[in-house]
């Protein structure tokens, strides 16, 4: 599990949003867990503990998308989606829409170059540093 592989080194988040498969929502699954779309953040809180215990997910640090569905909205994240978030803030990595769209692998090559720039950036500081330290 990525989870596991880059934990150290990556911060990642879990973010609940919107049910995928309510049963009052646009695509109830017939044969999977039989839940409305919750209506207050605290409904969502519940349903969301429940799914990320269920599916084993639960040592992912895990937010909640608040009832008017901002970050499924800004995200594209409907159902579910795959990003990685550089330092600076901008979307390195969008995955396609999950399930079928998730490619951990091509989240994992995301994850090696992002660290690598990291890394490289982090090296030409140093060096930068002791070129204007040997000129003192």
């Amino acid at each position: 599990m990525l989870f596991e592989e880059y934990s150290s080194e990556v911060q990642f988040l879990l973010v609940y949003i919107r049910e995928a498969h309510a049963t009052d929502g646009d695509s109830p699954m017939p044969l999977g867990p039989l839940v409305e779309e919750p209506i207050t953040l605290e409904e969502r809180d519940a349903l969301a503990s429940t799914c990320v215990t269920e599916l084993g997910l639960d040592k992912i640090p895990a937010v909640l998308d608040r009832i008017d569905n901002a970050v499924n909205t800004r995200y594209d994240a409907h159902p579910d989606r795959l990003y990685l978030v550089g330092l600076d803030g901008r979307v390195t990595y969008a995955g396609g829409r999950g399930p079928a769209g998730f490619s951990p692998s091509e989240l994992e090559l995301a994850i090696i170059e992002e660290l690598s720039l990291i890394a490289d950036k982090q090296s030409h500081a140093q060096s930068e540093a002791k070129k204007r330290e040997v000129k003192k």
